[in-house]
Formats: C-alpha cells, sequence, structure tokens
C-alpha cells in the first residue's frame, strides 16, 4: 500500500526525470540513446578511464556554464569568430551545433580509441573546407594557431568550471593532467604547442590577448546567447541562471571586452546562480537510472522511453 509520505517522493522523482531527460535532448539530440549505446556499448581501447581527470570534467554539470564561458571566451578572436559566424549556422541550428559539440566531446573523452579518431578525421574534413577573409586577412578552420587558440579558451573555460562547481574539485596535480589529457584529442585536430599544464594554460591565454577584440560578429553572438537565447519561454529562467554562471567564471578583462555589466558584488551573484544551476543540472542528470557511472548528458542507452 502507498503511504502519503511516498507521495511528494514520488512526484520529485518524475520532476527529476523529466528535467534529466529535457536536458539530455537538449544537449545530446533526441538519438541520444542511440548515439549512446555506441559510444558505452562498443568494445575496444579507450584513451582514459573514469578515474581519468579529463572523464570527470566532461561528465560533470559544471559544463553546462563552462560551455557558455567558452563560447563568450572563443568569441573574442576576431578570425576564429568570423569563421563561425561565416561558416557553422549558429543561429540557424544552435541546438543542432551544441549536439554535434556535445557528442564529439563524449566520443572523445568516453568512446574507443577508433571511434574517436572516426569522428576527430570528420571534424578535420569539415574544417578543410571553412575558409575566408575578415578585413583582409585570410583565416581558416584547420589553422593550427586558431585550433590552438580554441581550444585553450575551452580547456580553460571548462577546467574554471569545475573548479569553481563542481562537489570535488581536482587537486592541482590532477588539474595539470587534465590539461595534458585534454591535448590528446586536440593535436590530432591539428592544434600545435598545447600547454601541458595549469600554468602554460595561463600563460598561453594571456599570450593570446593582444589578437583579441571585440567585433560586430562576436556582439552579435553574445546577445544571441544572452539576450536571446534559443529556449522556450518557461526554460529561460533556468538557462539565465547557468549563463549567469558562465559570464562569472570569465576573466575580468574579457568581461569587460564583451561590455558584460558583471563586476564586483555582480559577480558574486551570478557565480551563485551558477552554483545553483549546475546543482540543478546535476540533480537532473542523476534522475536518468540507468546511466553509465561517471557518464555525461550522453548515457548508457535505456528504456526510460517504456518506464
Amino acid at each position: 500500500m502507498t503511504s502519503p509520505l511516498d507521495l511528494p517522493r514520488a512526484a520529485s522523482r518524475a520532476a527529476q526525470r523529466r528535467l534529466g531527460l529535457a536536458l539530455r535532448s537538449r544537449v545530446a539530440g533526441d538519438d541520444a540513446p542511440e548515439r549512446a549505446a555506441r559510444i558505452w556499448g562498443a568494445e575496444g581501447e579507450r584513451w582514459f578511464t573514469p578515474e581519468d581527470p579529463v572523464w570527470r570534467v566532461n561528465a560533470d554539470a559544471a559544463m553546462f556554464p563552462g560551455g557558455i564561458a567558452a563560447l563568450l571566451l572563443q568569441s573574442l578572436h576576431p578570425l576564429a569568430m568570423a569563421g563561425v559566424a561565416g561558416h557553422s549556422g549558429y543561429k540557424g541550428d544552435p541546438w543542432g551545433r551544441l549536439q554535434r559539440t556535445s557528442h564529439y566531446l563524449a566520443v572523445t573523452t568516453f568512446g574507443t580509441v577508433a571511434d574517436a579518431e572516426q569522428s576527430i578525421a570528420v571534424v578535420r574534413a569539415v574544417h578543410r573546407r571553412v575558409r575566408g577573409e575578415l578585413e583582409g586577412v585570410p583565416y581558416a578552420a584547420d589553422d593550427p594557431h586558431l585550433l590552438r587558440w580554441v581550444h585553450v579558451a575551452e580547456v580553460w573555460s571548462f577546467l574554471r568550471a569545475y573548479q569553481t562547481y563542481a562537489a570535488q574539485p581536482l587537486t592541482d596535480a590532477e588539474a595539470d593532467l587534465y590539461v595534458r589529457q585534454t591535448n590528446v584529442a586536440a593535436s590530432r585536430l591539428g592544434a600545435r604547442e598545447l600547454p601541458e599544464s595549469v600554468a602554460e594554460l595561463d600563460e598561453v591565454l594571456e599570450a593570446f590577448r593582444p589578437e583579441l577584440r571585440i567585433t560586430a560578429a562576436a556582439r552579435e553572438a553574445t546577445r544571441f546567447m544572452l539576450l536571446n537565447p534559443p529556449v522556450p519561454v518557461l526554460a529561460r529562467p533556468g538557462y539565465a541562471l547557468i549563463a549567469a554562471g558562465g559570464v562569472a567564471l570569465l576573466p575580468r578583462w574579457a568581461r569587460l571586452q564583451l561590455a558584460l555589466p558583471v563586476f564586483g558584488p555582480g559577480v558574486t551573484v551570478a557565480a551563485g546562480a551558477g552554483s545553483l544551476s549546475t546543482a540543478l543540472v546535476r540533480w537532473g542528470m542523476a534522475g536518468l537510472a540507468d546511466r553509465a557511472p561517471g557518464a555525461g548528458p550522453l548515457d548508457r542507452t535505456e528504456q526510460e522511453e517504456s518506464a
């Protein structure tokens, strides 16, 4: 017989599961179970294990605000942003772009070596077709220098998010190892002169600053992500918390260049929003009962639709 006390718990579990499904559908796509079956079900050697820092970081809910921070930071390189604006179609299909990125990260972190290398080869082929010019300066998506920038901005943002919002941050040694482990896929993608420690990561980020500036394309992308996000009205408060958490992660100089009014006490408030949103995402994803141990949004295929 069901106790009246069981009803609130059942309602809570149902809400948790609905949130988890909604998050996974947005980030990994409606076909996430099919994709995940390949990632988690394939047999073969893998680059990393659940004990590795890169696995722990990329599986954590802190990737949500970390991803926002990475996109904002990456937009400050004019040539990188020109490539995104001119070739990615991010405004026409923002969720599709996010899902492709999520899948790439999942395969290269959690998948077999064979699948990871195949995914990298696909991205390299796409990069070869991305060419253009900005103010008389040519750019190419497979330029090792631009790939280095995209990688450094991404890794810096993901690590900063994890160290800020995760329940148990990495130790200094683990953080250095995380930086090195992210180089496995990035070097195969074509990036060169990659940092091997957190200190080197900070140095490379600082060295890029003379090349960074706000452009019309970056302003447009910032407005799109922060003021006019492609999410349903009812989901916007939750997205706003995640976005605020991402903005709080950025270096002060990046917030200044992006004209984001978050300074002083505002940063503390935004960071609090990031902590809250990350906790909610973590709670929602935990409601998917048969997720693989240590899995991120792309988890083991499940029979939830018939539950």
